[in-house]
């Protein structure tokens, strides 16, 4: 059993704020494509009548009053009075779209939401003039002045056609009722009696087999119209995932910017204090071990002149007062050699000096598993690649040595095309989880931000193998 990992922060960002997610099929064109023969005699097709039937009257009045208010508009705005009639033309899709929105759910299960942000607590003003703005309140102005009208009039060809085939339909009934007088059906074509009207039963009823297809046909370019002009825009989506990608770039920028004033801060300020606190005990230690030989010397040079040099000296090594200044300065070197070594954990100098692969071969020295690098590189990196390639070095050679009982770890990178790929391997045990927090999701955080992408295999028994590619742009 083994453990494959894989994060590719390229992949994702790019799916996020490229291709917009697939549509999801209109439930009518489904239920039409699952009973292509059954669908006219489907509560599917009594759905898309009653859409289309109802749509039809409800386009017509709408028609009119949005003429109404054009006409008037135009006409009255020489003196004033027709601007909030134009005002109110311009914003006339905005009722009318959410009521087509609403009448959608007869047919299409899946709503279509709302475009237009919400706006609690916002005055009429402020609500006006981000809706003028707003691009959803053009396109179903569009919707409603454009694509309109042509479907309204599909609605009331279809009622022509349900209307007429189902008087075909009943026929029969009518020419008995009017027996013994002919009916007059098709005109110049008398009709004597009901099983003469029969053969315009048939024709009725293919015209609403017929008409099946045809609402069908007609709901669904209505309801696509509608997901494209009243609802959401998938570019709003790309919009905010790209500003998504953005901020969290400034976020580490930021974190990038406080990382480097907290190094200087350790090294000019704390690291600066240790080494002058260290000096300072230093100076203590010699000025208590002349004291106690100054009392020796005086004492032989009380009888006069120097021979009192020859005298004994004290012994200062059990002196307590000595030996805690001794203490405190083993523990102050011990302390700046800590803040040393964290200084150098946060962004180590030589990888701002002298590029990556120095700081990679500095890395590989002190550690205590044999490690071979072999790093080809051009030249110097970008700043991010250099920083992102070495901390992903670091953390893998750090999980060689405390959790794969490795005994031999190989780096391996080179700038293939755009892109710098890097590879960590060593013979440990494997079975390296990301879950189990050992800092890899941590690091495809970090390579997501530059839109590279992380490997990780580590199977059950090893080897363990971490591939780091991402491009040198930074």
């Amino acid at each position: 059993m083994g453990t494959g990992w894989e994060a590719d922060g390229g992949a994702e960002a790019a799916g996020a704020a490229g291709a917009p997610p697939t549509s999801p099929t209109v439930a009518v064109r489904a239920a039409l494509r699952a009973r292509p023969l059954r669908f006219p005699f489907t509560r599917d097709a009594l759905r898309c009548w009653a859409y289309l039937v109802g749509g039809a009257p409800l386009g017509l009045l709408v028609a009119v009053l949005l003429a109404v208010l054009a006409v008037l508009g135009l006409g009255l705005a020489v003196v004033g009075v027709g601007l909030p009639l134009l005002l109110a033309l311009a914003l006339s899709g905005l009722p009318v779209g959410a009521l087509e929105r609403r009448r959608l759910r007869l047919v299409e299960p899946l709503p279509v939401p709302d475009p237009h942000r919400p706006l609690p607590g916002a005055g009429r003003r402020a609500r006006l003039r981000t809706r003028l703005r707003e691009r959803a309140t053009w396109r179903e102005l569009a919707h409603t002045l454009l694509v309109g009208p042509p479907l309204t009039a599909a609605g009331f060809g279809l009622i022509a056609l349900l209307v007429f085939s189902g008087a075909l339909v009943v026929s029969p009934v009518v020419v008995w009722a009017m027996a013994p007088e002919s009916v007059m059906l098709i005109p110049g074509h008398a009709v004597p009696g009901p099983l003469h009207a029969l053969p315009a039963t048939a024709v009725g009823l293919a015209g609403l087999f017929l008409g099946g297809y045809a609402a069908a046909l007609l709901t669904t370019v209505h309801v696509r119209l509608a997901r494209l002009l009243l609802g959401p825009r998938e570019e709003g989506l790309g919009r905010q995932v790209l500003e998504l990608t953005r901020s969290r770039a400034r976020l580490v920028d930021a974190f990038e910017a406080e990382r480097r004033r907290i190094e200087r801060d350790l090294h000019d300020g704390a690291q600066q204090q240790l080494v002058a606190l260290t000096m300072t005990l230093g100076l203590a230690a010699h000025e208590l071990r002349g004291r106690a030989a100054a009392p020796g010397a005086g004492a032989g040079g009380g009888g006069g002149g120097g021979s009192g040099s020859g005298g004994p000296v004290p012994d200062a090594a059990g002196d307590p007062v000595l030996d805690l200044v001794d203490r405190a300065r083993g523990e102050a070197r011990q302390a700046l050699e800590q803040l040393r070594g964290l200084v150098r954990g946060i962004h180590p100098q030589v990888l701002t000096d002298h590029g990556l692969a120095a700081a990679v071969t500095e890395v590989a020295l002190r550690h205590p598993v044999p490690v071979e690098v072999d790093l080809d590189l051009p030249g110097r990196l970008p700043g991010p690649v250099e920083s992102t390639a070495y901390f992903t070095v670091t953390e893998a050679l750090t999980n060689a040595a405390k959790h794969s009982a490795a005994t031999a770890v190989t780096v391996h990178g080179r700038v293939e095309g755009d892109r710098l790929v890097l590879q960590v391997t060593d013979d440990g045990r494997g079975g390296a989880d990301p879950a189990a927090g050992a800092g890899l999701q941590g690091l495809a955080d970090r390579v997501a931000i530059l839109r590279g992408r992380l490997m990780v295999t580590s199977p059950i028994g090893g080897p363990t193998r971490l591939r780091l590619e991402v491009p040198c742009s930074g």
